[in-house]
């Protein structure tokens, strides 16, 4: 049984505030259990997510490093290094936030990362296909890595948001609301106690009194 509140006296006011405590931890519990069941749901659905767009980005960063691979076998490892240390580009990454349910999640967008062969700085005669295919496959990649990062900061965001507020309704559950009841109901039964002592303290004046007044008319 839980133990019940210290400090409490047990009033017929105190009571009634307990009663009012009572009704709105358990609307409390109601309303957290529904949002704890809701975010459950949505938080599933974008694991789906997560494993479907990581199955992309993976399924394209073989293709990249495939390609990579072929161009280095053509142009050798130090000459593909070079190449691509002057081919570099800065990625502009939009960062916004929506909610889901009083969670904050990122919205990241960018603009288009793929670029035209002329764009990337190397020479055309002295490279070959499979380089500009690995460019193109490692710049088409960043979209789906930015996209996979975004669902999975959401994912994170919103297992700590179930986590936490499963232990809102736990407390509420298992700690808040039985020592609320226990409370009022230890207060009820002080109560009845008092009323049980005066109503056996009344009997007993009238009871004394009944007999004085027998006395005098006898």
């Amino acid at each position: 049984m839980a133990q019940k509140i210290e400090g409490i006296k047990p009033t017929r006011m105190e009571l009634l505030k307990l009663r009012k405590r009572v009704l709105l931890a358990e609307k409390g519990y109601k309303l957290l259990k529904e949002k704890r069941d809701a975010l459950i749901a949505e938080f599933l659905i974008i694991i789906k997510e997560v494993r479907k767009c990581r199955k992309k980005v993976e399924a394209e960063l073989a293709s990249a490093f495939k390609s990579l691979v072929a161009a280095r076998a053509l142009l050798g490892s130090k000459t593909t290094k070079q190449i691509s240390s002057i081919t570099g580009n800065n990625l502009a990454l939009d960062l916004k936030t929506r909610n889901i349910m009083g969670v904050t999640v990122p919205v990241m967008n960018t603009p288009e990362t793929t670029r035209k062969i002329i764009q990337r700085g190397y020479g055309l005669f002295d490279t070959s296909a499979q380089l500009d295919e690995a460019a193109y496959n490692f710049e088409s990649s960043l979209q789906s890595i930015i996209e996979l990062a975004e669902i999975e900061e959401t994912v994170k965001r919103l297992a700590l948001e179930v986590e936490k507020t499963k232990r809102r309704v736990n407390a509420l559950e298992y700690i808040v609301i039985p020592r609320l009841r226990t409370t009022a109901k230890y207060i009820q039964m002080h109560l009845d106690e008092m009323a049980r002592d005066s109503f056996l303290r009344l009997k007993k004046i009238k009871a004394v009194l009944e007999e004085k007044a027998a006395q005098k008319s006898a």
